[in-house]
């Protein structure tokens, strides 16, 4: 699944990296992200990212 980098770096604010997956999913839903967003989290393989850059890789 596809989403803009901006749109998922936007709802991740406040983040602090090293970060695990399901604390992403919970910063997505805070931040008010769009249900693709929060989708696009879930489905990710990886289950602990250093930095943005490393969930951007993840996504695709």
């Amino acid at each position: 699944m596809e989403v803009d980098p901006i749109e998922v770096q936007r709802h991740l604010g406040g983040v602090e990296y090293p970060v695990k997956k399901d604390e992403l999913i919970a910063a997505a839903d805070r931040n008010d992200a769009p249900q693709a967003v929060v989708e696009a989290l879930q489905a990710l393989d990886q289950e602990e990212f250093d930095g943005p850059d490393e969930v951007q890789a993840a996504l695709g």
